[in-house]
């Protein structure tokens, strides 16, 4: 790909937005996001799967996983952390985007480490104009605070079309 790109990483989430292209046509998008992964492995291999192709913008999406394979708030967030630190190292002016950990079924039982997370990022990208906390979470919440039953797979992790509708929607705002 061409230097200045949007690059979205992360888990299994990105990997399965089968339109991010389609849905961002105006953007040169690339997706770069493998299954199962945590927010360290997009620290492990952001020089080789993000850097030497000078995005202008990141786009995160992970932590589900780190949380799932019984990481604290504090330690998902550090590895956050060190992320952004070795991307602005490496591509000073790139804008890193964070799209917020996304409550679902499956993993209901964790919402309360998500949300802090999700917490401590949102605090965080208001000490630097270059970060951008990006809310889905809130968005895929029924009336009842609880995840909207119609926008997920069977396995219900991962999203369905009406899912990513709203990532579309929620997220387009954000990409430069």
């Amino acid at each position: 790909p061409k230097a200045g790109g949007v690059f979205f990483v992360g888990s299994s989430s990105i990997v399965r937005w089968k339109s991010l292209a389609e849905d961002f046509p105006d953007l040169p998008v690339m997706n770069r996001g493998f299954g199962g992964s945590e927010v360290f492995d997009s620290v492990t291999f952001s020089h080789r799967t993000v850097s030497p192709y000078k995005p202008r913008q990141v786009v995160l999406y992970a932590g589900g996983n780190d949380i799932n394979a019984g990481k604290s708030a504090d330690r998902v967030f550090a590895d956050y952390l060190a992320l952004v630190k070795q991307i602005h190292t490496e591509l000073p002016e790139a804008r890193i985007s964070f799209i917020s950990i996304a409550g679902n079924p499956k993993r209901w039982s964790q919402i309360e480490t998500v949300k802090a997370v999700n917490a401590k990022v949102a605090e965080h990208v208001k000490s630097d104009p270059r970060l951008d906390y990006i809310d889905v979470y809130s968005k895929m919440l029924g009336p009842d605070g609880k995840p909207l039953a119609d926008i997920f797979v069977s396995d219900q992790l991962h999203m369905n079309e009406k899912g990513y509708s709203i990532w579309k929607e929620v997220v387009r705002p954000y990409l430069k």
